[in-house]
């Protein structure tokens, strides 16, 4: 399946070089604002060492991790959902993806501009957040509008769905993020063919600096205390990161990359934490297929079944589904082999109700 991550943020955050540390493809990162004016796009590979694994038990002719794609977005800047900067078009690549990733500078450094003239987290999360919140009460005012006149004569639908606009209006005046609205079963359809950016999941990207004053090492520091207290009242996800170090080892080995982050002082890059929290984000599992030809890795929603999970491979297996043999990917490794598996009874077979595990291994019966 098909997963887009929006990275947005204030210019001059670490956008465009967090872009390049993830996707190791270059794109212009200059220290001005609007220095990415059109989006780029990179496929990111799910770190997994499950794959990794399961490719040498099987010794494979060819390994495919799961992916998800990333999104370089240009920087917003306060009045975007009024036109500002390059707002309207930034909030369009925004409505395209299935989340956000929102990058926030948590480093003090005089030689990097900042748009406000100043670091402070939390001001800008909510700079950002209010253009969303913004740009989706003109949407949903607009929807309420057309849509009152049938709740007027009395049609079912229109008056459900009127009563969540009238909700929603409320709410995101408020300040309020549309994804923390509580709403029915019948409201779900209106909710998302609004197409909503508030909607979207939203993780924090926390960029710090190597060898600088970063605040996230200043446990004190009133701007991170007030920032914690944000991620903890709304209970947001997010992931420190050093853009700027990974961006300059994007084209080393693995081994190297410790190296020389130990001799920049950075014990972690975080990295590899975005890209698999993005993917938990969107409630996203993976099961895999191995064999001589290929061990590959499927991205299926979780609770999926087992001719859902079937249609990553081929929209026919969900119609033609017979049975699937079963068996978790650690049992596979420990056993050493599927006849030794089978010999044990770890090899199961399963039904059309199913509920595919993240980990499974499956070879699917049509």
């Amino acid at each position: 399946m098909s997963l887009s991550i929006g990275i947005v943020g204030l210019p001059n955050v670490g956008k465009s070089t967090l872009f390049n540390a993830l996707t190791k493809k270059s794109v212009l990162a200059a220290n001005y604002p609007f220095a990415t004016i059109d989006p780029s796009v990179g496929i990111v590979a799910v770190p997994d060492d499950r794959l990794e694994k399961l490719n040498t038990f099987s010794a494979s002719a060819k390994k495919i991790p799961a992916a998800i794609e990333f999104v370089d977005i240009a920087g917003l800047v306060k009045g975007a959902s009024e036109g500002e900067g390059l707002g309207n078009q930034f909030l369009a690549n925004i409505r395209e993806t299935d989340a956000i990733a929102q990058v926030v500078r948590i480093f003090d450094d005089e030689s990097i501009i900042h748009v406000s003239n100043r670091i402070d987290p939390l001001s800008d999360i909510e700079t950002i957040n209010l253009e969303l919140i913004l740009a989706d009460l003109q949407t949903t005012e607009k929807r309420l509008a057309n849509v009152a006149r049938d709740a007027k004569r009395g049609d079912k639908n229109a008056v459900i769905e009127e009563g969540l606009l009238k909700r929603l209006v409320e709410f995101l005046k408020a300040g309020q993020l549309a994804r923390h609205l509580q709403i029915t079963d019948q409201e779900i359809p209106f909710l998302q063919q609004l197409h909503l950016l508030t909607t979207k999941p939203i993780l924090y990207v926390l960029n710090k600096k190597a060898g600088g004053k970063n605040l996230d090492e200043l446990p004190d520091d009133p701007r991170w205390v007030t920032l914690n207290a944000f991620f903890k009242k709304n209970t947001s996800s997010f992931v420190i990161v050093d853009a700027g170090i990974e961006e300059e080892l994007k084209e080393l080995a693995d081994e190297e990359k410790v190296t020389f982050r130990t001799e920049l002082g950075a014990v972690d890059d975080g990295v590899n934490s975005l890209i698999r929290a993005s993917y938990d984000m969107l409630g996203l599992i993976t099961f895999f297929t191995t064999g001589p030809d290929e061990t590959r890795a499927w991205t299926i929603l979780r609770g999926a079944t087992a001719p859902e999970a079937g249609t990553a491979i081929h929209t026919d297996f969900k119609e033609k589904f017979i049975r699937a043999e079963v068996i978790h990917w650690d049992e596979l490794l420990a056993v050493g082999s599927y006849a030794a598996a089978r010999d044990r009874g770890l090899l199961r077979t399963e039904g059309k109700e199913y509920i595919v595990c993240d980990g499974d291994v499956i070879e699917f019966k049509i």
